[in-house]
């Protein structure tokens, strides 16, 4: 177990639409967030890309010189901070996202390590979306590997799922990756697992021992005792407006440096101290 707990903050997402929630969008507003959560103890910014026109900011972009300019900004504004770059793309193509991967070389990356099923129901019955595949094959999960040893970027394993969880072990025993390892277990998806606290010993029997490993939970005020549990076993940590939009009050924050807050004192109450940037590097064996 790490006595340090490191704090991922998850500026903005790939959903959450600027119109109805305080995401940031613009490099300027990128880095403002992402200030607010370094000064609150986040120490890696996981990084969604937007369009940049007008009235576009809701939808992604895979554009590599957004990729640059937001990453710079985040950079000047917060000394030493670790990028990590979102690489989530359904469907065959995927070249944009790789392109940001090799040609921006962000410290750490994303890397989906499974398919999964994407569905949420309304209360009226009906679909929250078009359910979908989130398609994660072998093959795919290779090129973003391939593209992030290219770049010098750290993976980190999302797991939507226990099979998923159970896959990178594979992935190390057939060679598609050799470096150190994070796991990110994704709780709180509604076709995924489910955000329960109980589910976390069974996940750190599955992982590769030697392993770093983090939460992600999705959702409201259930998810906290979630984020509570993670700190007491030793995980990192990660929330921000990707994630919720919500403290355990259940009150609704206006930014992320709120949330990077309550997750501070939470790690703190487990007993756990906060990794500066330099601390979290080391802890993650990055390669720059």
């Amino acid at each position: 177990m790490s006595d340090k707990a490191v704090i991922t903050c998850a500026l903005n997402g790939v959903l959450t639409d600027p119109k109805q929630h305080h995401v940031p969008v613009t490099p300027e507003e990128m880095a403002r967030e992402a200030r607010a959560a370094f000064d609150a103890g986040a120490s890696v910014m996981h990084v969604h890309l937007r369009q940049q026109a007008p009235g576009k900011g809701h939808l992604p972009s895979w554009e590599v010189a957004v990729s640059r300019e937001i990453q710079q900004a985040i950079r000047e504004a917060c000394p030493g901070v670790i990028i990590n770059h979102t690489t989530g793309v359904t469907g065959p193509d995927y070249a944009g996202a790789l392109a940001c991967i090799r040609e921006t070389r962000p410290e750490m990356a994303a890397c989906n390590a499974g398919s999964l099923n994407y569905l949420k129901v309304k209360a009226d019955g009906t679909w929250a979306w078009p359910p979908h595949v989130f398609d994660n094959p072998p093959q795919k999960i290779q090129a973003y590997l391939d593209a992030m040893k290219d770049a010098g970027s750290m993976p980190e394993f999302e797991c939507f799922d226990v099979g998923i969880v159970r896959s990178v072990a594979m992935y190390r025993q057939t060679g598609m990756y050799d470096g150190p390892l994070e796991y990110n277990f994704v709780m709180g998806v509604a076709s995924g697992m489910p955000a329960d606290p109980d589910l976390l010993p069974i996940l750190l029997k599955l992982k590769l021992p030697e392993a770093n490993w983090q939460v992600t939970a999705i959702g409201r005020a259930e998810i906290w005792p979630l984020h509570r549990r993670c700190a007491e076993l030793g995980g990192h940590l990660r929330t921000g407006l990707e994630d919720t939009f919500y403290r355990p009050d259940g009150s609704k924050v206006t930014s992320n440096g709120q949330l990077i807050e309550t997750m501070a004192a939470i790690a703190r109450q487990a007993g756990r101290e906060i990794a500066s940037p330099a601390e979290a590097r080391r802890i993650f064996k990055l390669a720059h």
